[in-house]
């Protein structure tokens, strides 16, 4: 029995898709199930039990002998929210129940973390652990995703396997219901189809151009494939990056969109709003050396490739994966 958490959200619903493809069947999907805008990612995909997030734990404790694998990627993602009362709770406290019972039972567990625990990039971006407590987070969402990575980093008794991704900009289909922190390339395809043209935030850092902002985008495909392979390679343990390793422009992002749609660019640029500017990330970039020690070779989707199979096979008809 495989475990994944925030069943119906854009990361899981692909993950469960895949899964499916691959033979698996016996899927426990958790989530808050009231959330309707969120049902169709998973129409059409099979599981064995859809369990509601506030009955999991509970659920888990009884049933901990029968789950073979666990795949933790539920969470607030949100990033301009502010309370740190909701991340403490869903994504923190939440989190350390569930590893909590992985561990004292011994099931595998893989767990989303985030780039967005790099901050400013001070300290780069680099996933040696031994740099993990000199982080410092730029917002809630963040400081509750590096919380919980100190927390594990901090236990005596872990699962005998377990990963935490520290997941950088990820793109694709099954994202429809998550609004403004919808990729890019989402929000570009909707506003080139309405009114021809793309808006993008302004740099407000010197030598920054406009539209030169630099982020790891990585297409959600291949967040898959890791995540597969972590599930049937289950070497070192530990957290590690995931990104493409490249950073890009997001100038290079609503460039490929355009391309993929057939359409020349046309590109205004907007003020970053004030309550996030301070938090604005202008470069990340993911040092992918330690997924690759564990045996990961497999080469990652280039943006044009990923941005032209995500608008031709998916945006363009509202499909889903």
């Amino acid at each position: 029995m495989i475990i994944v958490t925030g069943a119906f959200g854009f990361i899981p619903s692909c993950l469960i898709s895949r899964l499916n493809r691959e033979g698996y069947k016996d899927i426990i999907a958790v989530d808050d199930f009231s959330v309707k805008r969120k049902e169709s990612n998973l129409l059409d995909k099979e599981v064995y039990k859809f369990i509601d997030r506030s009955e999991f734990i509970s659920w888990f404790r009884l049933n901990a002998n029968i789950v073979d694998f666990v795949f933790h990627l539920g969470a607030r993602t949100d990033t301009t929210e502010r309370s740190e009362e909701i991340f403490n709770s869903l994504n923190l406290f939440y989190s350390k129940e569930v590893w909590s019972i992985c561990a004292d039972f011994n099931i595998p567990i893989v767990y989303a973390s985030s780039a967005a625990t790099y901050g400013n990039g001070e300290f780069g971006y680099s996933d040696n652990y031994r740099l993990i407590q000199s982080l410092k987070p730029l917002n809630p969402y963040a400081r509750s995703k590096h919380d919980f990575d100190l927390w594990v980093l901090s236990q005596g008794v872990k699962p005998d396997f377990w990963v935490g991704l520290k997941f950088f900009n990820v793109y694709g289909p099954n994202e429809y219901h998550k609004g403004k922190m919808a990729s890019v390339i989402y929000h570009c395809f909707n506003q080139v189809s309405s009114k021809g043209r793309m808006s993008l935030f302004e740099s407000h850092r010197e030598g920054i151009p406009n539209g030169h902002q630099k982020r790891d985008f990585i297409y959600v495909k291949d967040v898959i494939d890791v995540c597969l392979w972590l599930m049937l390679n289950r070497k070192t343990s530990g957290i590690f990056n995931l990104g493409s390793g490249k950073a890009r422009t997001f100038e290079d992002l609503v460039t490929s969109t355009f391309n993929a749609m057939g359409l020349e660019p046309i590109i205004d640029y907007t003020p970053t709003p004030i309550e996030i500017r301070d938090s604005y990330q202008y470069f990340t970039q993911a040092e992918m050396g330690g997924l690759r020690l564990l045996g990961y070779m497999k080469e990652f989707t280039t943006l044009e490739d990923g941005i032209d199979d995500y608008v031709k096979n998916y945006l363009v008809y509202g499909k889903h994966e």
